[in-house]
């Protein structure tokens, strides 16, 4: 088993793909602008500019949370789908670059990753 030590537990890399998510047919976000983060045991997390998210479609969930690593989160829903993004407004100085953007919870809607945009 290789030595983790003193790997980092969480990355941020540019995301080099389109990304789309969907709930059903019905198209949520789409971007060329994601940041990929890969934290240590989870699965690898696009945030998502909200600029490119459809904000219209979520609702702010009553679900907070706290992570040691990125800070306090917020959760929002679609209307037959709870806590189904969550977004780090304030997030330590270490993750500013998530600030605002969305990541999705892929367990719960289907995200597509393709080629870019064509112009």
């Amino acid at each position: 088993m290789p030595d983790i030590s003193n790997t980092p537990r969480i990355t941020l890399h540019p995301h080099t793909r389109r990304l789309r998510i969907y709930s059903g047919d019905t198209l949520i976000a789409d971007t060329e602008n994601a940041i990929e983060l890969r934290e240590r045991g989870y699965p690898n997390r696009g945030y998502i500019p909200k600029e490119d998210v459809d904000m219209s479609k979520l609702s702010t969930s009553p679900t907070v949370t706290h992570c040691p690593f990125k800070g306090d989160s917020t959760y929002y829903s679609l209307p037959s789908i709870t806590d189904v993004a969550w977004s780090y407004d304030q997030p330590i100085e270490e993750m500013k670059a998530i600030a605002g953007r969305l990541a999705f919870d892929t367990e719960k809607v289907t995200q597509r990753v393709g080629s870019r945009k064509t112009s």
